[in-house]
């Protein structure tokens, strides 16, 4: 049974990092609607969610992904890009603790959870203003001996590796082509978004079927049409802290529930 660890719409997220977007106000209350709905989805489809209460002096801490990558084996605590997000990393260590033995990245390496891109045994790593070389050679040490692939990803215009791209089966990847080189995913077939919806590259896989915004419905329809189960759910609150769907959730597979 999949595990969505999850955490609470901070009340200071208003002072998020932003990178790529202008700061404008965010409605703490329509943004925790809308995330009690994302987790509502994610138990719909199968999910045992397991929510983190709110860190209210950390305005990120909703997006739990990027302080951690979880795989079969083993979960990768990551060190953010941005160091106001480190402290985020106890208790999303606490929380991983009984499903998984864990790895730390160490400074000087940096990497958000946003960056990487799982694909069966294969890993890309966006090289990105949150990221470097330095944690991605930790992160291959950290997994060499589990058959992982771990490749550097090229990054243009955008915060993160799956701002661009992301896994909707386990040889389809939904793409913005603008964002990213889709010749750098070897082995998997492309899919790209519909224009009109540059932000829609970012889906939450589980299963058969796919989590997407509902603000890109023709890039919904698009992967519709390959046969998946596709879900919608509104996230544009959320949307104006950088946040994407992936970003508010770390999913895995835990067989003890």
């Amino acid at each position: 049974m999949p595990v969505a660890i999850t955490r609470e719409v901070s009340s200071a997220i208003g002072a998020c990092e932003l990178t790529h977007l202008q700061r404008v106000p965010i409605d703490v209350d329509t943004a925790r609607t809308q995330h009690a709905a994302y987790e509502s989805a994610l138990a719909t489809m199968g999910c045992h969610v397991q929510r983190l209460p709110a860190q209210p002096g950390l305005p990120d801490s909703v997006f739990v992904e990027d302080v951690a990558v979880v795989l079969d084996e083993l979960a990768i605590l990551t060190r953010p890009g941005a160091e106001s997000r480190r402290r985020e990393r106890r208790t999303v260590e606490q929380a991983l603790a009984p499903h998984r033995n864990i790895v730390a990245i160490q400074a000087p390496g940096t990497v958000d959870g946003g960056d990487v891109l799982v694909s069966g045994r294969n890993v890309w790593i966006g090289l990105t203003s949150r990221s470097n070389q330095v944690a991605i050679n930790q992160f291959r040490a950290a997994v060499a001996n589990h058959g992982y692939r771990v490749h550097e990803a090229t990054v243009n215009g955008c915060l993160h590796l799956k701002s661009a791209v992301t896994a909707v089966s386990d040889n389809l990847l939904i793409v913005n082509p603008d964002w990213v080189d889709i010749t750098q995913f070897v082995d998997h077939r492309c899919l790209a978004v519909d224009p009109s919806e540059p932000g829609a590259a970012n889906v939450v896989r589980i299963g058969d079927a796919v989590l997407a915004g509902s603000a890109f419905p023709r890039t919904a329809e698009r992967l519709a049409q390959t046969g998946l189960n596709v879900q919608l759910v509104d996230t544009s609150e959320l949307a104006k802290a950088e946040g994407a769907l992936t970003c508010c959730s770390l999913i895995f597979e835990d067989h003890t529930i």
